[in-house]
């Protein structure tokens, strides 16, 4: 069972290792992590698919480290390598490349600097094997890069550990910085109560809260506001003996409408769900979204997506409850899908609608990927609770403590 001080998937810092076949990847990971968390071999191609690991690295502190199949790999099990390699760009907020100093720069470097420099990606340029090569002249080739260029251009080797520590002080001074998102304390002040309204039912894990209850408790306690954690069964009494209204309800989208019921107009009400579409960057989309339900028809085909992986039990909310909710709202015959983890489908063309979760386990990156994708090939995409609250015809009140989002519920 994790623990509750571990840092989330979503919340680390992804940094991934590109390369050709036989660049050094492999042993440059290992390198840096202190680890064999990487297979290592003379034989060309010997990564076959990402290697992804959570772990903390100083200066870092959490990241997960992503090892990639080689660039140049060929044949047809060359190119689903390939393929997998882009696939990781979608979430990687730091990139290394990994070139063999003795060969140099070759096109299909220039192909993946191509993809940092078109999503944004800061990358370090490394030129590994220089204890082979201790004259390399490869970091003049830098002029020859179009874009931004790399953020540094470091010679390392990762058989001696010559520049290791150079390149571990340079990821940790690209880790991103600034404002980050908020999932609900820029709306609180100290000495406010939000009554949190958790289901203990035979889908929530034993012993331990989800993780979106859980940042979002220490979000609210960061703040100085005080949470108040209690089930739908247990709200109405304790809504009467408060002796005060609360400034906030956050619910469970799964009782959406329960709770709604309960809580009168006059208290602000969301779910955990619109934070997470929130904080993740998807609620504009998800709310955007929302008018694409209306257009629903017999037939048409909707992809439940899902950022984590778990078993299915009876009633679970993704593959059976919203399925029905949108059947019965819509009084259509749709065709559901389902994806989950990193199986996010690259062609959306044939669905109607998206239908992400909170993106908990994903980071921001990679939800972004996904809603510029959706968005791109004409797909409307929304998230769990937006979907719930708003087929309850509770969306505007959800909302109501964001109204930098407009909905107008028709």
């Amino acid at each position: 069972m994790a623990s509750m001080n571990e840092t989330p998937t979503g919340e680390r810092v992804h940094i991934g290792f590109f390369g050709r076949r036989n660049a050094g990847k492999s042993s440059v990971v290992n390198a840096v992590t202190g680890q064999d968390l990487a297979v290592v071999s003379d034989v060309r191609g010997t990564t076959t698919d990402p290697v992804s690991k959570a772990m903390e690295i100083l200066p870092l502190g959490p990241v997960v480290v992503i090892d990639t199949p080689g660039f140049d790999d060929e044949g047809s099990l060359g190119e689903l390598r390939v393929k997998k390699s882009r696939q990781i760009l979608g979430k990687t907020d730091i990139a290394v490349l990994v070139v063999d100093s003795t060969e140099g720069l070759q096109g299909c470097d220039l192909e993946l600097i191509g993809l940092f420099e078109d999503a944004k990606i800061p990358y370090i340029l490394v030129l590994n094997k220089i204890d082979l090569d201790k004259e390399s002249e490869q970091a003049a080739a830098i002029g020859a890069i179009g874009g931004s260029g790399p953020s540094a251009v470091l010679k390392v080797s990762a058989l001696t550990g010559e520049g290791i520590n150079e390149l571990k002080e340079k990821l940790a001074s690209l880790k991103p910085t600034g404002d980050e998102g908020k999932l609900i304390s820029d709306k609180l002040k100290a000495g406010d109560l939000v009554v949190l309204v958790v289901p203990i039912d035979k889908a929530a894990p034993k012993g331990r809260l989800i993780l979106p209850q859980q940042q979002v408790i220490r979000d609210i306690l960061d703040c100085g506001a005080t949470a108040l954690v209690l089930r739908e069964s247990e709200l109405e009494d304790a809504l009467g003996r408060l002796g005060r209204k609360p400034e906030l309800v956050i619910t469970d989208s799964q009782v959406f409408g329960v709770v709604n019921k309960i809580v009168p107009g006059d208290i602000a009400l969301t779910s955990f769900s619109i934070l997470m579409a929130r904080y993740k960057g998807l609620l504009d989309a998800a709310v955007k979204g929302i008018a694409a339900i209306k257009e629903l028809k017999d037939g048409d085909k909707i992809l439940i997506a899902e950022g984590c992986t778990h078993h299915r039990q009876c009633g679970d909310i993704g593959t059976e409850k919203i399925p029905a909710w949108l059947r019965e709202f819509t009084g259509s015959e749709l065709v559901v899908e389902t994806a989950s983890g990193t199986g996010f489908p690259e062609d959306l063309t044939d669905y109607a609608l998206v239908v992400h979760c909170g993106g908990c386990m994903l980071n921001e990156r990679e939800v972004t990927r996904r809603v510029k994708e959706a968005t791109a090939q004409g797909v409307a995409i929304t998230n769990y609770g937006t979907l719930i609250a708003h087929v309850h015809g509770i969306l505007k009140r959800s909302l109501e403590i964001f109204p930098e989002y407009n909905y107008m519920e028709k």
